[in-house]
């Protein structure tokens, strides 16, 4: 199979909020040359920036990358570009997939015609979108190929998720949900769990029918945790939620790497992952934004609640070879780090947590975990 004999290649994409300095709040108008002064800083050679829908919210794409280790030193640049242009206007970045304490309400969408269309067709859908996430492409020229590992990995995505997770607080308050994002983001249509295909013509097929209806102009509008990109030649990874600390997230898109690289070893032997219904995978990812890590998942072949990191134990086994081979085993072992000590929201909640019981009051908390957000998004970079 051609695509056994050329490289996987991979890209990340990250979503990150803009926070003053001085109030810890979102900038919800910050300045027009702060996006000229990213431009200024970011080395076209790293990727891209650009806004985002909402004005306080900014994205940074890595260019196309053949390593992981590639991957890293291109997302921890662009990292750093955003945060020393935001410095000049006394403004931060935070990688967090909700701000702690900012009102939807009082933030503006971006005057783009995408976004403008947006705001008209999802009205408060949209408008209360105040969340950022983190995307991962990985590239091989095979369209069948694509939507034949598009259904297998879905089994992986909860999995993936409770690694990434970053967003406990919504509108000042506990949520209870370490992403809450995701209950956010599944207010739109088109997201979710992806749907199965038996080809890539019948996935075009069906796109073609909302296309055709005028619905949607393009498979862009189609938001599933996992598609398949509408112009590059990539798979799609968006059920997570954005990492905080830089290695994190290195970590998640080594994971999701290796991890299609192993199902495509596994079908030049004619084997394959087992296909598992929806219902089933959602409970899974219902428990990775509910937990997290924190309280395992379901084991769909034993049927049985299982420890985390059982599980993540016999994911690592299953990639091991192509870690090995795509030289990335330290990057996937990270996952063992943020077991240890929890991923973004385990941590934003105890700090937090600390605060209130130093005698902090609940908004002085909040504060707090903006500050530690500002810290540790640009630790390592």
């Amino acid at each position: 199979m051609a695509v056994a004999e050329q490289p996987l290649t991979v890209g990340i994409e990250e979503e990150y909020l803009l926070v003053d300095r001085q109030t810890r709040d979102l900038a919800a108008d910050p300045p027009a040359a702060l996006m000229q002064a990213c431009e200024a800083l970011v080395d076209p050679a790293l990727g891209t920036v650009s806004p985002e829908f909402l004005r306080a919210q900014i994205e940074i794409g890595t260019s196309v990358c053949q390593t992981i280790g590639e991957a890293r030193t291109k997302l921890a640049g662009l990292r750093r570009a955003v945060a020393d242009a935001a410095a000049q206007f006394g403004l931060a970045p935070i990688a967090a997939s909700t701000h702690p304490f900012a009102a939807w309400t009082a933030q503006r969408h971006t005057d783009k015609d995408r976004y403008n269309d947006l705001a008209r067709d999802l009205q408060a859908v949209a408008r209360r979108l105040l969340t950022c996430g983190m995307h991962v492409h990985v590239g091989f020229d095979d369209d069948e190929l694509r939507i034949d590992l598009m259904s297998q990995i879905a089994y992986f995505l909860p999995h993936l998720l409770a690694l990434t997770t970053s967003s406990p607080f919504w509108q000042g308050r506990n949520s209870g949900l370490m992403s809450y994002r995701i209950s956010v983001f599944d207010e739109l249509p088109r997201t979710g769990l992806p749907e199965r295909f038996d080809s890539y013509g019948e996935f075009r097929r069906h796109v073609d029918i909302l296309v055709n209806a005028g619905l949607i102009e393009d498979s862009s509008k189609i938001w599933w945790d996992m598609r398949p990109h509408h112009e590059f030649p990539t798979l799609e990874m968006r059920i997570a939620d954005v990492c905080t600390n830089v290695d994190d997230g290195v970590c998640v898109a080594a994971l999701l790497l290796t991890l299609l690289s192993a199902l495509v070893r596994m079908r030049r032997s004619n084997q394959r992952w087992r296909i598992y219904s929806n219902m089933l995978i959602d409970e899974n990812r219902w428990r990775a934004q509910r937990y997290g890590v924190s309280q395992g998942l379901l084991d769909l072949g034993r049927g049985e609640v299982v420890p985390y990191d059982h599980l993540l134990g016999e994911i690592l086994e299953i990639v091991d070879e192509d870690a090995g081979r795509l030289g990335c085993r330290n990057e996937v072992a990270h996952a063992w780090e943020i077991l240890a000590r929890g991923s973004s929201a385990h941590r934003q909640l105890a700090v937090h947590d600390a605060a209130l019981a130093g005698g902090a009051s609940e908004h002085e908390a909040l504060c707090q975990v903006v500050d530690w957000l500002i810290t540790e998004t640009v630790a390592g970079v």
